[in-house]
């Protein structure tokens, strides 16, 4: 369901994360939005899959902005409206809130590779990538006052062999160290990535197609409420 000057009303959008990537990918899609950090335990739970973790973290993220703004605390709700790019609406006092949670991981064997501790680790990471295909997974949630909606998008990213002098020159910088799996598809590792199959912008931390259907959904639910 686009938002365009055909919908009954606007909705706020507030993204739970402090990525500046997927800030950049939301707006790259044409929304407007405001930024809310979510404060919650990223721990992997005993015999927790890869899936279901980020599935997890990313309902768990959403759902902890939105109880800020819930109607039962008191606190008004606050922030710009969000619009696609060719939407005239404005913001509304009543507009529904939808926020939007997600959470990345990179997996190679059934395991996540999470942020490296530093450089050394950040090696680590990469040795075992090189040369091998692994799998990138994004969940996404979508809360509101109708509920959550959320999904989990998964890429499989080829890694050509990296070599030994590329690595010591890419884990000599800061790069690696704030990415899951210490790379960033759109960053310096780019030449060790031949192919990926699935979306590139999941990669990123983002699936846009999916996070904007996700949005969509959320919105038409919060319509059928009244």
């Amino acid at each position: 369901m686009a938002l365009d000057e055909t919908s009954p009303q606007p909705a706020r959008l507030i993204l739970a994360s402090a990525s500046p990537r997927r800030r950049e990918l939301l707006a790259q899609a044409g929304y407007s939005f405001t930024v809310e950090s979510a404060d919650v335990d990223e721990s992997l739970r005993d015999g927790e899959e890869p899936a279901a973790y980020v599935l997890r973290l990313a309902i768990e993220k959403a759902q902890a902005v939105f109880a800020r703004h819930s109607e039962s605390s008191g606190v008004p709700l606050s922030g710009a409206p969000f619009m696609t790019a060719s939407s005239s609406w404005v913001g509304l006092n009543n507009a529904p809130l939808i926020v939007l949670g997600a959470d990345t991981s990179v997996v190679l064997d059934g395991e996540i590779l999470a942020k490296p501790e530093d450089a050394a680790d950040a090696m680590r990471m990469l040795r075992r990538l090189s040369g091998r295909t692994h799998q990138v997974l994004t969940g996404v949630a979508a809360v509101t006052r109708a509920g959550v909606v959320s999904g989990v998008e998964t890429t499989e990213v080829v890694f050509a062999p990296i070599p030994e002098s590329d690595l010591a020159a890419y884990c000599a910088t800061d790069e690696p160290l704030d990415k899951a799996g210490a790379y960033g598809i759109q960053g310096y590792a780019a030449r060790w990535i031949p192919r990926i199959d699935g979306c590139y912008f999941n990669v990123m931390g983002l699936p846009i197609a999916h996070t904007t259907g996700l949005i969509e959904a959320a919105l038409v639910n919060c319509h059928k409420l009244g």
